[in-house]
C-alpha cells in the first residue's frame, strides 16, 4: 500500500498556499453492515449525521479551497440535510465502487483543476486540522502522501477461528485517509487504470509509478465501521468540546387580548390571561430570551439578526420556530445544549403553576431532557413597568458544549 518509508516527524502546513487544495469526501456507500434505519454515513453522531463531521472539518481548514462530495443519488435528501450550513462546492453521484466514485469526482474537478487534492472517507469524522495540514505539506516534495500508523500489536494468521503462525510486523503500517495527491498525478492514474480494483487511491498512485510519502496519522482518526466505533467517536468528540455560556434578555408590552382569545403565549404554552403580548411575532418573551441565549453561546449574534422584526415572514410567527432553527444551528456547529435557565419577570399572570409545562415545552423544542431546562419566575414587588403590569420581561442563560474552531 505504501513505499515502505518510515513516517517523518509531524509537520504543519507552513508554506502551503491556501485554497489551492480541493477535498473529495467519499460518502456513496450503502453502509448496510453498520445496521440502523439509515446508511452509516447519515447515522447520528453527537447529534449530527456522521458525514457532517467530516465535511465540517475540511470546510473549516484554510488550505481547502473546494469540497466535492460523492454520494449515492438515492441519498440526495439525506445529504442535503446533513450538509446544511456547510460550504459544499459540488455533489457528484458515485459509481459502482469506491474507485469509480473517486474517478467521477476527479473528472468533475478537472474542468478547473486544483494543484492538490485530498481524498477522505466520509465515515472518518475526527481528522484533525493538524493531520490535514501534514498531508498538504508533504505534497510540496512528493506526488502523493498518506497518513499511517505503525502496527504495534502482535499479528497472527488465523484459520477457522484457530491461531496460526505469527506475522512479522516490522515495516507494516495502518493506512488512513485523507490521502493527498498532486491533482494531475492521481487523475492520470485513475484514467490509466479505470476498471481495476484498488481499495485506496494510494494503490493506484503506486501502480502509476508515483512514490507515496508516509506522514504521521492519528489514533483518533478512526473509521466508523461498527456501532461500537460510533460510541468511541462520540466519547472522543465530547472530550474535545469547550463549555460556552450565552445570555438572553427580552421585554414585550402587554395589551388588549384579541376578541375570543383568553390566553397569553409564554414559554411556548398558552396561559389563561385577559391580556396579550404585543410584538411583531407572537411576542413570546420567554422563548425569545432562550433563543438569544443560545445564539450568544454559539457566537451567532442575536435573534434580530436572524429573524428581523419587520420582515413579513415573521409577522405573527410562532416563536417556537425561532428556537427550533437556533437548535438546528447548534447541531450544525456540532454543539450540545447542556442546560437552559430561564427567569420570567412579571407581576401577573402567576407563572408558578405553569413552570413545569413551560420547561417540558422548551425541552421538546430543543430535543433535550426536561431536566436540562429550569424555569423560574419573580416579580419586581410592584416596581417598574413589570410591577405596573405594563409588560413582561424574561432573561435566560444557556450552557453549551461547542467544538473549538478547526479542532
Amino acid at each position: 500500500m505504501t513505499d515502505g518509508a518510515e513516517p517523518p516527524p509531524p509537520s504543519d502546513s507552513a508554506g502551503a498556499p491556501e485554497g489551492e487544495t480541493a477535498a473529495i469526501i467519499v460518502a456513496a456507500g450503502s453502509g448496510t453492515r453498520f445496521g440502523g434505519p439509515v446508511p452509516k454515513q447519515y447515522s447520528p453522531l453527537a447529534g449530527r449525521p456522521l458525514v457532517a463531521h467530516a465535511l465540517t472539518r475540511f470546510a473549516a481548514h484554510p488550505a481547502i479551497g473546494r469540497i466535492v462530495a460523492v454520494i449515492d443519488p438515492s441519498h440526495t435528501d439525506m445529504f442535503a440535510r446533513a450538509a446544511r450550513g456547510i460550504a459544499i462546492d459540488a455533489v457528484v453521484h458515485g459509481g459502482d465502487d469506491r474507485q469509480a466514485s473517486v474517478h467521477r469526482a476527479l473528472e468533475h474537478l478537472s474542468t478547473e483543476p486544483p494543484k492538490r487534492v485530498l481524498i477522505q472517507d466520509g465515515v472518518r469524522p475526527l481528522a484533525s486540522a493538524a493531520l490535514i495540514s501534514r498531508v498538504v505539506a508533504a505534497l510540496a516534495d512528493a506526488p502523493a502522501a498518506i497518513p499511517t500508523l505503525p502496527v504495534s500489536d502482535t499479528l497472527v494468521r488465523g484459520t477457522e477461528g484457530v491461531s496460526g503462525g505469527t506475522v512479522a510486523r516490522e515495516g507494516l503500517h495502518r493506512v488512513q485517509t485523507p490521502q493527498g495527491f498532486r491533482f494531475e498525478a492521481i487523475l492520470e492514474a485513475h484514467r490509466a487504470f479505470a476498471g481495476d480494483s484498488h481499495t485506496d487511491d494510494a494503490g493506484l498512485a503506486r501502480k502509476a509509478g508515483h512514490a507515496v510519502r508516509l506522514v504521521q496519522g492519528e489514533e483518533t482518526n478512526m473509521k466508523i465501521t461498527r456501532p461500537e466505533d460510533a460510541e468511541t467517536a462520540e466519547a472522543l468528540l465530547g472530550a474535545r468540546l469547550e463549555p460556552r455560556t450565552g445570555q438572553g434578555f427580552d421585554v414585550h408590552r402587554l395589551g388588549p387580548a384579541s376578541p375570543g382569545i383568553a390566553a397569553l403565549r409564554l414559554g411556548g404554552i398558552d396561559i389563561p390571561f385577559d391580556r396579550a403580548m404585543i410584538g411583531f411575532s407572537d411576542a413570546d418573551v420567554a422563548l425569545h430570551a432562550v433563543t438569544d441565549a443560545i445564539l450568544g453561546a454559539l457566537g451567532q449574534g442575536d435573534i434580530g439578526q436572524h429573524f428581523p422584526p419587520g420582515d413579513a415572514r415573521w409577522q405573527g410567527a410562532d416563536s417556537a420556530f425561532f428556537l427550533e432553527r437556533t437548535r438546528e444551528m447548534a447541531a450544525e456547529r456540532g454543539a450540545r445544549i447542556a442546560h437552559i435557565d430561564l427567569t420570567v419577570i412579571c407581576q401577573q399572570p402567576k407563572i408558578g403553576p405553569h413552570r413545569a409545562e413551560m420547561a417540558r415545552r422548551i425541552a421538546d423544542i430543543l430535543a433535550i431532557e426536561q431536566a436540562r431546562v429550569n424555569v423560574k419566575a419573580t416579580t419586581t414587588e410592584g416596581l417598574g413597568f413589570t410591577g405596573r403590569g405594563e409588560g413582561i420581561a424574561a432573561m435566560a442563560s444557556a450552557s453549551l458544549l461547542v467544538p473549538p474552531p478547526c479542532a
